[in-house]
Parts: structure tokens; C-alpha cells; sequence
């Protein structure tokens, strides 16, 4: 393994690698069942019992609903998105006006004590389940400190954006601490995706060759927190002279297991991974960032889960407002990051998505041209890519 590292200059110090540790084993132990506590007030320090204890919905089980009552003031509270609260309450996940993005209002529920339950619990949150709702709760007005970050703590697990949440008792920091539970800072919470992807590190690089690009190599790089790595492939010397433009071509790939690896129908991933591929081999260099982050940041779960509901008639934006989350929840500071490191300083993306531009350079890459990379229907993705012009503006004419 080659190893090469960053400038010191460019890497977080150990206070603040210490800090995305701590959020990453809360994520872990929610995706566990486990309870955490998120302390502070956004923008200030951690009063003594300031915080809430958060229990995502989707895997409480007996033993983490016990931790949480033990150190919980009150039986909690179930946040949600508003399209989820809307379909919790009797009305509709139908599609929102254009522009608005659901992921951004939460909803705070009152529960009932049957609705405190495993499978309630998991009723409410996904709206695949088999609904199981013995009562309905009662929205409320106000949401607790703390409750974006709680929900952002679910989504960096890639779960249901849907948690429990409820003020520690007198005494329940403590409590918490003595049984073991992660405590974690608000600011470290919604810092995180930043963090960590800036801190990214270029940890190996090997020569592997590729069925129509045999001049390729794969750079691995990993986030300082040891969690997911990504990767980068670099067909022949992108950072050579003679470029058209002076830049290389640049894919920014997010990873698709059904479309790149099994090759469903249902996207154009698996043609435009191979696709770009052939093309910088074809002009004889370029950059392909793959990603770690399927389903457009939402985790394969969830994308399965918006299948499933776009498979009962929604299109793939509305999937993803049913579930809690957002049209696209990645982050692009991760492929800034990775490009820097890389030593390539200007690039002809190739994408049809124009709010990939816009992100990229907003996070200092010059983009100074947009590419096309335009992938043919095949009869099943037709609606699909419909929607990504519909209601994504993506360029596919």
C-alpha cells in the first residue's frame, strides 16, 4: 500500500478528529438501537443538562425504548418530515409545490403509550412498512432544541429520518455517561459532513487496468473518522499539458449498486460509469470520483425503499420526500477535496445535472465547461429520466 499524505496544513488537529470520531460512533450506535445524547445548544457550549436523548424509530427495539425512558423527562416526542407527518396524520405524501424542500421543515408528534412500541414505532417512520397503528399521535407546535440535529444524526446512520427525542431528567447526563452512552455536541453534529470531508486522506493507489481503459489507476481515499472511503479513477495523466481547455474530463460518480454492479434497468448509472469511462480513455485522460454515496446520499436501504414507493406510482423526487429526505442529499465538498489532493486544479465535467455544477463550484473546483453525457432510455428508465428533467433540470435533450 502507497500511502501518501496530505500537507499537515490541510488535515483537521486532533481536537477536531476527536470530535468527528464522536459523531461517528453515535451514528454507529443508533444503526444499533442504542440511544445517544446530544448535548449543547447550537452555537454555545453544554450547560450541565442541556441536551436531548435521541432513539431512532426505525431500530428501537425493547432494550434501547428501556435506556431511553431511564434517562428521558418525559415519554418523547417522534420527529418527522412534513411529508411523513402529513401521511401520519391522514392526509397525503402527494407531491409538494416545486422548489420546496420537505427535508427542510420537521414536524414534532405527541405519542400515545400504544404508539411507544417497536413496530409502531416503525409504522410511523417508514411508510413502506406494514402500517400498524393502534392510535394517531397529536402534532405539537414547538420543536426541542436540538431537533435538526437529531435528525441529521439519523440521516449520517442512513436511516429513516424519523427519531425520538425527549429532555434528559435531572440527573440523566450522568446517567447516561455511567451507562455507557455516547454523548455528542450539537455543532459536532451538523459540522460533520463538512468535517469529514475535508479531512478526507489519500491512504493507497495501484495500477489497475479496465476492460477499455488498460491506463488506469485507483486512489483510495478515507475519511479521518476510518469510516467510508472513496474512491477516484485516473485514466492515463490527467494533469498533463494539452488537455483541451487545459483541463481533464471529470466524472463525479455516486456509487449505484443495483445500476453499476447488477445492472438494472431502472436508472442510466451502470451507462454512464462505463460510459465515462470509455471517453477519457478515448482522449487519453480523466478523472472518475466514484463516491460513497448511493441513492443520491440516501443509502441503499432507503433507496429500496423509494423504489418500492415509486413502484406504488410515485416518481423518484416524491419517493424521497415520503421518506424524510431531500431530492439530493449529497455532499460535493467531498469530490473538492479528493480533486485538490489529486493535484487537478480545472475540469470539463462531464454531467448533465446542473446543480452539480453549481456545487462543485461553490466548493472552489473551476468547472470551466459542462460536458454532456447523455444516456439513451431503454424502455423501463424512460419515467426516470423524465423526472430528472421534469423536476431536477437535468440536461438530457
Amino acid at each position: 500500500m502507497n500511502h501518501i499524505p496530505l500537507p499537515t496544513d490541510l488535515l483537521p488537529d486532533q481536537e477536531s478528529i476527536l470530535r468527528i470520531r464522536a459523531v461517528h460512533r453515535a451514528a454507529s450506535d443508533i444503526k444499533r438501537g442504542t440511544p445517544v445524547v446530544i448535548e449543547g445548544e447550537p452555537g454555545g457550549g453544554a450547560g450541565n443538562e442541556a441536551g436531548l436523548v435521541v432513539l431512532p424509530a426505525e431500530t428501537a427495539g425493547a432494550q434501547g425504548l428501556a435506556e431511553f425512558a431511564a434517562i428521558a423527562a418525559e415519554p418523547g416526542l417522534l420527529l418527522v418530515g412534513a411529508v411523513r407527518a402529513s401521511a401520519i396524520l391522514g392526509g397525503t405524501a402527494a407531491r409538494l409545490e416545486d422548489g420546496i424542500e420537505p427535508g427542510d421543515g420537521l414536524v414534532a408528534l405527541r405519542l400515545v403509550p400504544d404508539l411507544l412500541a417497536t413496530r409502531p414505532l416503525l409504522s410511523l417512520a417508514d411508510p413502506t412498512a406494514e402500517q400498524i397503528l393502534p392510535a394517531r399521535p397529536e402534532p405539537v407546535a414547538d420543536r426541542p432544541e436540538g431537533a435538526a440535529a437529531a435528525i441529521a444524526l439519523a440521516k449520517l446512520a442512513r436511516l429513516l429520518p424519523a427519531v425520538l427525542v425527549s429532555r434528559l431528567r435531572p440527573g440523566g447526563l450522568a446517567l447516561a455517561r455511567a451507562r455507557g452512552l455516547v454523548t455528542v455536541h450539537i455543532d459536532d453534529i451538523l459540522a460533520y459532513p463538512n468535517a469529514s470531508a475535508a479531512g478526507l486522506t489519500r491512504v493507497a493507489e495501484a495500477r489497475v487496468p479496465l476492460e477499455g481503459a488498460p491506463d488506469a489507476r485507483i486512489v483510495a481515499f478515507r475519511a479521518p473518522d476510518a469510516g467510508i472511503e472513496h474512491l477516484a479513477i485516473l485514466v492515463g495523466q490527467p494533469t498533463r499539458a494539452g488537455l483541451p481547455l487545459g483541463a481533464p474530463l471529470v466524472r463525479v460518480h455516486s456509487e449505484c449498486f443495483t445500476g453499476d454492479l447488477l445492472g438494472s434497468l431502472r436508472c442510466d448509472c451502470g451507462p454512464q460509469l462505463r460510459g465515462a469511462i470509455e471517453r477519457m480513455a478515448q482522449e487519453g485522460a480523466g478523472v472518475l470520483l466514484y463516491l460513497a454515496q448511493e441513492g443520491r446520499g440516501i443509502g441503499l436501504v432507503n433507496k429500496l425503499r423509494a423504489y418500492a414507493l415509486q413502484d406504488r406510482g410515485m416518481d423518484t423526487v416524491d419517493a424521497n420526500h415520503a421518506l424524510g429526505w431531500a431530492a439530493d442529499e449529497r455532499n460535493f465538498l467531498i469530490a473538492a477535496t479528493m480533486l485538490d489532493a489529486l493535484g487537478v486544479t480545472a475540469v470539463r465535467l462531464l454531467t448533465n445535472n446542473p446543480d452539480k455544477v453549481a456545487a462543485l463550484s461553490a466548493c472552489g473546483v473551476n468547472v470551466v465547461r459542462r460536458e454532456a453525457h447523455v444516456i439513451a432510455p431503454n424502455g423501463v428508465n424512460d419515467g426516470y429520466l423524465g423526472t430528472k428533467v421534469r423536476r431536477l433540470g437535468h440536461y438530457l435533450g
